[in-house]
């Protein structure tokens, strides 16, 4: 049901934590009604930092009529970041077990067709343009957020002010549920400003007092084909670095119908889940496995640890390299002795999910090169029938 409560401001990062300190980011929360809420902070040593960001989502949310009390179907569903790795399967997932889907997409010049076609309803806004929220939600039950910024964006134009105006236009707009996706471990990595980004939403998200899921996830499998199998197949350089990170990557699909478990699990309201695959990886062993499924050698190229601490720190000298010493940080925190893996057993036991039926990361990528190395077999045959000879 649509609800008067409105959310007003926010306190917003003026700037993230340099190499090796901590700087927290702090938040706060201004309600229309009642009184202003006290400041909040994420605070463990170090200076506060603080930008207030004028966010035009309640003001907009303000124009749109929506009737004390209007009842919405538990079933509508916006998706956010529906185009994504992520935000497909969450679409398809949601068709599937009969939701009414309406997908949230940038304008762009080829549209996502592809939504249209499953059965979706496709609604253009831009978070960066928090005008254009309020008309998506109209309707809404529950917003799934999948969306994350493009790689030529500043880090903070979707991930935390965009966030920021959606999450404000949920509340003001009785939005009954939110799920977000975060990142394991990001309460760790203040140092990482997508790590601190995510972490500081996933408290303003609780300071809202919205009914949420928050999920942690380690890694995607999906990821892993154009990172390794393809450049594998296709005999180029596959990258990596020689640090033992591991990574417990989950099939998309997998992440997909556990969130829909626990949509409809009440036991998961207002809950911080960790969603992590069967087990850790490291990068070797991740390109050793491609290779024996392939049946052919890597040609490797190692980056060193060293090397990406070194870039990093060089590219903070320039303003205009700023985005690129960001994600190079979180590249680093990727590239550490780090595990970003979690046990799920409480976790299944939570959902009603039998562990034997998560998908490995063996079977994801054995099914991948069966399918790619079959096709490619064929297409050789077909190349050789159709050969004509002078």
């Amino acid at each position: 049901m649509a609800t008067s409560t409105s959310l007003t401001a926010a306190a917003l990062p003026s700037r993230l934590a340099s190499p090796g300190r901590r700087a927290p980011l702090s938040w706060a929360i201004a309600r229309a009604r009642p009184l202003p809420h006290p400041a909040r902070a994420v605070s463990s040593g170090g200076s506060r930092c603080r930008l207030l960001v004028t966010c035009n989502a309640q003001a907009a949310a303000a124009t749109i009529s929506i009737g004390q009390g209007t009842p919405v179907r538990p079933t509508s569903v916006l998706v956010v970041g529906a185009t994504g790795t992520l935000g497909r399967q969450v679409v398809r997932r949601a068709l599937d077990e009969g939701y009414d889907v309406r997908c949230l997409v940038r304008p762009r010049p080829a549209p996502a067709d592809f939504l249209r076609d499953w059965g979706a309803t496709v609604v253009n806004a831009d978070l960066s343009k928090p005008e254009t929220i309020p008309a998506t939600l109209v309707g809404v039950h529950t917003v799934i957020d999948c969306a994350t910024g493009r790689p030529e964006e500043p880090i903070r134009t979707v991930d935390w002010e965009g966030k920021v105006a959606l999450i404000q236009c949920a509340k003001a707009m009785g939005i009954q549920k939110y799920v977000f996706y975060s990142i394991h471990n990001c309460d760790k990595h203040p140092e990482v400003p997508l790590m601190e980004i995510k972490y500081c939403t996933e408290k303003f998200i609780q300071d809202t007092g919205l009914d949420y899921t928050i999920i942690r996830l380690c890694g995607f499998m999906q990821g892993l084909i154009g990172q390794y199998a393809v450049p594998i197949l296709e005999e180029k350089s596959v990258w990596g670095t020689d640090a033992p990170t591991r990574i417990a990557y989950m099939d998309t699909q997998d992440v997909a119908r556990l969130t829909f478990v626990a949509l409809r699990n009440e036991k998961a309201s207002k809950k911080l889940l960790t969603f992590a695959g069967p087990r850790s990886w490291t990068t070797q062993e991740v390109i050793t496995l491609c290779e024996r499924l392939a049946g052919q050698d890597a040609n490797v190229t190692t980056v060193p640890v060293g090397v990406l601490r070194f870039t990093r720190q060089l590219t903070r000298f320039f303003q205009w390299t700023n985005d690129v010493a960001d994600r190079l940080a979180f590249s680093e925190v990727l590239s550490s002795d780090t595990v970003f893996s979690a046990p799920m057993n409480e976790t299944y036991e939570l959902l009603g999910v039998e562990a034997k039926d998560i998908l490995t990361l063996e079977k994801y990528l054995q099914d991948y090169f069966s399918n790619i190395l079959k096709k490619l077999k064929g297409l050789k045959a077909q190349s050789k029938q159709s050969d004509i000879y002078f």
